[in-house]
């Protein structure tokens, strides 16, 4: 079982280890399903292009779902997610990895347990995808 980080271990200013999503139409079309979203641009390529896109594009609910598991792989399983909130920008599209990173940009004690929020991004070779803030706690050491 992977532990969770500690506060003692975390600094602002830290650097979260990278993540590299591959971006498929699998990626895209299974996230949509999961989520319940069949709004056609997220599996209709026809549609999508017919509207200005590129392709295919992954909705906000699998977006935020990416962001969710790259900070908590990083934090660890006693990790609690307070809130996301998230920008997005280029689509992400089939062909295109996303390259998730993040730097701890504030810590603060309350009580048993230290907020800790997070900047994240995700980013392709179109640009930001997906740009904001995640807030999660974690016990005190």
């Amino acid at each position: 079982m992977t532990r969770s980080k500690r506060p003692s271990e975390i600094a602002v200013g830290d650097d979260l280890p990278q993540y590299d999503l591959p971006m498929t139409a699998t990626v895209i079309v299974s996230g949509a399903i999961a989520s319940r979203d069949f709004m056609p641009a997220h599996h209709d390529k026809d549609f999508a292009t017919g509207q200005g896109a590129p392709d295919i594009f992954m909705n906000i609910l699998t977006t935020n779902g990416y962001v969710s598991r790259f900070v908590t792989d990083w934090a660890g399983p006693e990790a609690m997610l307070r809130s996301i909130s998230i920008r997005l920008g280029a689509p992400a599209v089939p062909g295109e990895p996303l390259q998730f990173t993040g730097k701890v940009a504030k810590t603060t004690e309350q009580g048993d347990q230290w907020l800790i929020e997070v900047a994240v991004r995700a980013a392709n070779s179109l640009g930001d995808h997906a740009t904001g803030t995640v807030v999660l706690t974690l016990p005190a050491d």
